[in-house]
């Protein structure tokens, strides 16, 4: 059986729960499960944005949540499944002393700025790439970071979705 087909079995809560971890925002993963069945992945991937899209920004919060840090390994909130995931998204950051040094600071700006963590879709980026990313977006005014932000975070869900579809059951 499929991932999705399993998915589709599951009563609410526990399909809830198990693509919880693709996004980290609860109200995205209620939505989700009530909007099974999927026919096919591209179903199911089309909805997740339709979702996202519709969600307030506490509940964009909530999924930014549930990620670490730009260089770190803790989030404020997230699941053992989440944290695996951001750790194999974080994987080719090349991530030197001086870089994770850079990071914390440029990580400290931005929490001050915007009352969040920086989020940045990291699969492929080194962590160069996304210091500079996070010093770009320094300049942006609230309303344009929530946007990137959240933008950020459905490439994030879109990729997560992808593996968790070709896991097995």
């Amino acid at each position: 059986m499929t991932t999705l087909e399993h998915f589709n079995q599951l009563p609410p809560a526990e399909a809830a729960a198990a693509i919880l971890p693709c996004n980290g925002s609860q109200a995205w993963a209620e939505g989700m499960a009530a909007l099974r069945p999927f026919d096919t992945p591209f179903d199911l991937t089309c909805t997740a944005d339709r979702v996202w899209q519709s969600l307030s920004a506490s509940d964009w919060q909530q999924a930014f949540d549930s990620h670490p840090r730009i260089g770190e390994h803790k989030a404020k909130s997230a699941t053992a499944e989440s944290l695996a995931m951001s750790a194999t998204e974080q994987s080719s950051a090349q991530l030197t002393a001086d870089i994770q040094f850079q990071l914390a600071a440029a990580n400290r700006a931005y929490d001050e700025k915007f009352g969040r963590i920086f989020i940045v879709c990291a699969t492929g980026k080194t962590a160069a790439e996304m210091l500079a990313i996070l010093h770009q977006r320094l300049h942006n005014d609230p309303a344009t970071e929530l946007r990137e932000a959240a933008e950020q975070q459905r490439q994030i869900t879109q990729l997560r979705l992808r593996k968790w579809l070709a896991s097995t059951t």
